[in-house]
């Protein structure tokens, strides 16, 4: 009774292994499936300026990415040190901050709650979400070089 008891539990942990796994199409890589799948895509705004953004693939991202399906998310950004704009997001991300050095378009994550975006350059520990690539260093002076601004994530 004991050895049938057994073979009908490893039966059914045989069968529920196999479960929740989608199947891969025909000559389609595993890894690449579950790549696509932690992909994040968002739209920025700042102020009426959209702009084109190369995100990072890191856990601070993916969570970002995660408030803005939730719905648009508004970071209301203030001038500080005449290089960056920052602002609270208004939730803790994960981070993984390292030294770096800044540069005009650069977005990170400071002290897991805050976005910071540069116009200019900086050094210190950040976690790294991405980087403006419509806009050179004059361009980035002059969408947040003027003052406080909005910034607008939207999931794509």
């Amino acid at each position: 009774m004991k050895k049938l008891i057994l073979l009908a539990a490893l039966a059914m942990a045989a069968v529920l292994a196999g479960c929740g796994q989608a199947p891969a199409e025909a000559g389609t890589d595993q890894a690449q499936i579950i790549q696509e799948e932690v992909t994040v895509t968002m739209k920025m705004t700042i102020g009426d300026t959209p702009v084109a953004v190369a995100w990072e693939d890191n856990a601070s991202v993916r969570a970002l990415g995660a408030l803005c399906a939730e719905g648009p998310l508004t970071i209301e950004l203030h001038m500080y040190g005449g290089f960056e704009q920052v602002g609270d997001i208004g939730a803790a991300l994960p981070r993984d901050d390292e030294q770096t050095t800044t540069q005009a378009g650069d977005i990170v994550l400071y002290s897991g709650d805050q976005m910071v975006v540069f116009y200019g350059s900086n050094a210190w520990a950040y976690t790294r979400l991405g980087h403006i690539t419509d806009q050179d260093a004059d361009g980035m002076g002059r969408l947040l070089g003027g003052g406080d601004v909005t910034v607008t994530l939207t999931a794509d």
